[in-house]
């Protein structure tokens, strides 16, 4: 399952995604992976989920970033749950090519049972009609 969480910078996107982070670490039967530029939230996440800094592996692409998930799932066979905080700061690339990473990341999802949620800075009239179906 893919669900994206958007709006414009300061709408509590962060603050919604933090919350489903620390619920997932209550209910889930793996691990629970959160991906960000930064360590920023380091503080507010509960000492069981697994924190990436994103900015540390120089991912420039929306491809880039699908090899780096791959990646960490061929590492880990027991992830249930990738979260992202702010996608565009995290993959230095544009929302002309967000539905084309969100069909991948939904095979992923469905091929491997997590569930991705992911936020973007963005509003809803900005991004492609095909990523609609989503959004929460």
């Amino acid at each position: 399952m893919v669900n994206l969480i958007v709006g414009k910078k300061g709408t509590g996107k962060t603050k919604m995604m933090l919350d489903r982070v620390n619920e997932a670490i209550d209910t889930a039967h793996g691990n629970v992976v959160f991906i960000n530029s930064g360590d920023r939230h380091v503080y507010q996440l509960n000492y069981a989920v697994r924190l990436i800094d994103a900015a540390e592996y120089a991912i420039k692409t929306y491809n880039e970033f699908i090899c780096f998930i791959n990646g960490a799932l061929s590492q880990n066979y027991d992830i249930t749950h990738i979260f992202v905080d702010s996608l565009f700061k995290v993959v230095d690339d544009d929302i002309k090519g967000l539905d084309g990473f969100i069909e991948k990341i939904d095979k992923i999802a469905k091929d491997k049972n997590i569930n991705f949620t992911i936020t973007v800075s963005a509003a809803k009239s900005e991004l492609p009609e095909k990523v609609y179906g989503y959004i929460v």
